[in-house]
């Protein structure tokens, strides 16, 4: 690509990681963020986002030259709004440019309001005056700041907005853009598919993201307590609270612990995935008088409305908490554009709660940590309905001080939980949790066939299982799910197969043989095959019998 020569406040496609071409602008970065050594590259805010980063020149395009050919190849919702802010951003540029010529005639108006207000006027005068003002504002445009008063009240206001709207540091973008919606990182990744790979940038599409980089550095723009703004409707019984502060968080309706015996913390709590598991978590933290500040990764989740970042959730809450699928979306959601590790900051606490490798969960608190963040990994055993009774079992590793910073949370989702000590003991007890849970289930599922081929009844085994040392809960409810053809998820098949797959992996970095989770994770793999990743992992029966 030919060399292009940018400058300060240039609009620009900026190529970041493996994530598509958005739109931007060159800014001045931060004073305590220094520039990366190597090639020349720019500081660049994304419109659409909270994210800043440094791209080098080679990723950069101009704005204008390249519009058409980027709308032509993306065609994203998130992708076009971010346009559509870039169009709004020169339209008010615009307006600022014309609004100048006025200037004289501005003032002059501004001080006949002004010699008006001095003298004595009836209600009738100030109501003409407060319309006659109107029309000036309007003049304007929107581009101008103006403190006008018609009462000592309207100019109270009027003052107070305009020190909020005073000049900004020259270079620094302006405040209304953050106000612009963010594209989610599974968006993102969608935008990748199709045309978008012949467009040819370096690093390629394959490359991840690595915020250790040291060509580019996300860098979370609103370092004050700017509030994430996100919704949920997550039960009938929530509602929505908007403080003065514009923040926006979803507490229960009664605020109120039913449980006498739990003193809801005082922290604020953000929630990051509301999948099978998540959504019943943050119920229950409502139920026990919790202030919960929620976002979903996935903007087709039937009843949500889109939520704003991960990084916001983080830099607005104390603990934000985490529970998502697996290990890549563990690691996207951290070190993804507008990932966690942008809202970290000293003293700001993440727990990740899903069910992941002792590998990955160790790079997370690694990353953590290194910005002055506290990390606990607290993987969950259970399933939906344990979930949605809080009756979950809580498996926690990292900070004993956070641990127990966050025992008002995990009374209020669990029965019980265990503290196993250093960053990675967590994610190994769950996953040899889970071998057991997954292999017990093929095995349940092996014997129902043998007794149909064999001509025994099914539910006369249950029968017997249910009155021998056998009967639990979990045989019972699996047994049910075969026997009636109901596999509805209440633990995803292509989970627990996902979990067996990682506990092969955790004996075998250990010459530890498996044989038996080896064998289940076969079985699981042709369910899978057989289109039952979806289902319940009791569909694991579909296997045996096709």
């Amino acid at each position: 690509m030919a060399a292009v020569s940018l400058r300060l406040g240039d609009l620009v496609w900026g190529k970041l990681g493996r994530y598509p071409p958005w739109p931007g602008k060159i800014v001045n970065p931060p004073k305590d963020l220094k520039k990366p050594r190597g090639k020349k590259c720019f500081f660049v805010k994304f419109f659409g986002t909270e994210d800043h980063a440094w791209i080098k020149v080679e990723q950069l395009k101009p704005y204008h030259a390249h519009k058409e050919e980027m709308i032509k190849i993306n065609k994203g919702k998130r992708f076009q709004q971010a346009v559509d802010a870039v169009e709004e951003f020169l339209r008010r540029a615009k307006g600022k440019d014309q609004t100048s010529s006025h200037t004289s005639a501005d003032d002059k108006n501004r001080r006949n309001s002004s010699e008006e207000r001095s003298r004595p006027n009836s209600g009738d005068e100030k109501r003409k005056l407060s319309l006659s003002e109107g029309k000036v504002k309007k003049n304007v445009g929107e581009g101008k700041k103006r403190v006008t008063s018609g009462s000592a009240e309207r100019g109270s206001k009027c003052l107070k907005r305009a020190q909020e709207q005073s000049p900004r540091k020259r270079g620094r973008p302006p405040k209304d853009e953050k106000d612009l919606t963010i594209p989610e990182s599974s968006t993102v990744k969608g935008m990748m598919a199709g045309p978008m790979a012949a467009f040819k940038w370096q690093p390629t599409a394959s490359e991840p993201v690595k915020d250790a980089d040291p060509h580019f550095h996300h860098f979370l723009l609103s370092q004050t307590e700017k509030p994430a703004v996100c919704y949920q409707a997550i039960t009938k019984k929530l509602k929505i609270c908007e403080e003065e502060t514009g923040s926006t968080s979803i507490q229960a309706a009664d605020s109120t612990a039913v449980n006498g015996s739990i003193t809801p913390t005082d922290k604020k709590i953000g929630f990051l995935g509301l999948g099978l598991m998540g959504s019943g978590i943050v119920s229950n933290l409502l139920k026990m008088g919790h202030t919960v500040t929620v976002w979903n990764r996935t903007a087709e989740k039937e009843g949500a409305r889109l939520g704003r970042t991960p990084a916001e959730v983080v830099s607005t809450c104390d603990i934000t908490f985490a529970c998502v699928s697996d290990p890549k979306a563990a690691k996207d959601l951290v070190l993804g554009p507008s990932g966690v590790l942008q809202g970290i900051r000293p003293g700001k606490c993440y727990v990740d709660m899903s069910t992941v490798d002792a590998d990955t969960v160790t790079e997370l608190a690694q990353v953590i940590v290194s910005r002055g963040g506290r990390f606990l990994e607290a993987p969950v055993s259970g399933n939906q309905q344990l979930s949605n009774d809080g009756m979950l079992v809580i498996l926690a590793a990292g900070d004993r001080g956070l641990y127990e910073d966050c025992s008002s949370c995990f009374q209020a989702m669990g029965k019980t939980s265990f503290f196993l000590g250093e960053v990675g003991n967590a994610a190994k007890m769950m996953l040899i949790v889970n071998m057991v849970q997954g292999s017990f289930m093929a095995t349940i599922a092996e014997g129902l066939t043998l007794a149909q081929v064999t001509g025994q009844s099914q539910q006369t085994l249950l029968d017997i299982l249910n009155q021998g040392q056998l009967a639990s809960i979990f045989l019972d409810q699996k047994c049910q799910n075969i026997l009636q053809g109901n596999f509805k998820p209440d633990f995803y098949l292509k989970y627990i197969q996902k979990d067996l797959r990682l506990a092969i992996a955790l004996g075998d970095a250990v010459n530890h043989p498996t044989p038996m989770a080896a064998a289940a994770n076969e079985v699981y793999k042709r369910a899978k095959a057989l289109d039952q990743s979806d289902n319940d992992m009791s569909a694991v029966y579909r296997a045996y019998i096709h």
